[in-house]
């Protein structure tokens, strides 16, 4: 049995990626990047901004060097604007505290953002006393360390990742960790490449961790 279950935030508990994406749609466009929504995600769920910032440089999109501050104070405001959990979520949590296993968050999006995003659905003072941002450790997915701090801090030796990223699972993978790969919007494919067991909707979860 596994005992921590580690879950990234947006996506897997916040069903926010769709609105920050858009703004990156709408972003860079300005700085003469055309993309869809799909593409969008395709490319930058997952990615540090930094990392994202120069992918979007690589695709051509001409951005100042004080870009990140920018696409960070659009997205937090688009957020505040409203997020909900994630379909299934409530349950899910309420099978971990039946079963008593602990659960965390390891996300390589801040703590200013998770406050925001888990604010809004009665999630941020449950998982804010063990949240693991990529911001404060100075290391981000794909790199295991997030989720490495997270099973040293919970003294877990089988911990479970709920990701819904490439660079998640990749760090899942790295970590040796077991990852269920929770693909909403896509067939899974990509975090299938790393090893997670694919799920596409969140009411399975608990009977993936036999809880």
């Amino acid at each position: 049995m596994f005992d921590l279950v580690i879950f990234d935030c947006d996506g897997v508990l916040v069903d926010s990626e769709v609105v920050s994406n858009q703004v990156m749609v709408d972003n860079l466009a300005r700085y003469g990047l055309q993309m869809t929504l799909q593409e969008c995600m395709s490319q930058f769920v997952g990615t540090t901004m930094t990392g994202g910032m120069q992918m979007a440089r690589d695709m051509g999109a001409d951005l100042p060097d004080d870009w990140i501050d920018e696409i960070y104070a659009e997205t937090y405001a688009a957020l505040k604007g409203g997020v909900p959990a994630v379909r299934g979520i409530p349950d899910v949590l309420a099978h971990l505290d039946a079963s008593g296993i602990p659960c965390c968050v390891a996300s390589n999006g801040s703590r200013e953002k998770m406050r925001i995003t888990l604010g809004q659905n009665g999630l941020w003072e449950r998982f804010e006393p063990a949240m693991f941002s990529a911001h404060e450790l100075g290391v981000g997915k794909p790199d295991p360390d997030l989720f490495l701090a997270a099973a040293q801090h919970f003294g877990a030796k089988s911990p479970a990742v709920i990701e819904d990223s490439p660079s998640g699972s990749l760090a899942a993978q790295r970590a040796s960790m077991r990852c269920f790969g929770y693909a909403e919007h896509d067939d899974g494919a990509r975090l299938a490449a790393h090893g997670a067991q694919v799920f596409h909707d969140m009411a399975d979860l608990p009977a993936l961790l036999v809880l």
